[in-house]
């Protein structure tokens, strides 16, 4: 297995695939990404993170039937796997102990700037 360390979109296109499933493929994804985030990202940004996670073996794909309804074409539909998983709890996990570690003294002590 490749690099296990996820990236923030990374960690975003595994939770909108495992969100999708089982009809999780690259323009679902990126609607997603967009109703839920406000991100506008690229076909080709997603299409690139999305091999990347399957050479982490975090994903899997396989086609789906060709429809009429996309001419012909078949959609290639991801679904997270164990490793997947297991790589997000562990980022929650990780943000979630930092998170209880911040004292409440530090937070209000926060200095916001003025604009």
């Amino acid at each position: 297995m490749k690099g296990t360390n996820l990236g923030e979109f990374e960690e975003l296109l595994l939770l909108v695939v495992a969100s999708l499933y089982p009809e999780a493929y690259g323009l679902a994804i990126r609607e997603e990404i967009k109703e839920s985030s406000g991100r506008s990202v690229a076909m080709g940004a997603i299409h690139a993170a999305l091999n990347r996670l399957e050479e982490k073996e975090y994903l899997k794909s396989k086609l789906a039937e060709a429809t009429h309804e996309r001419g012909g074409r078949r959609k290639r539909l991801f679904t997270i796997t164990s490793a997947g998983k297991e790589a997000l709890e562990n980022n929650r996990s990780l943000r979630n102990n930092l998170w209880d570690k911040i004292p409440q003294l530090s937070w209000k002590n926060v200095q916001y700037a003025s604009i």
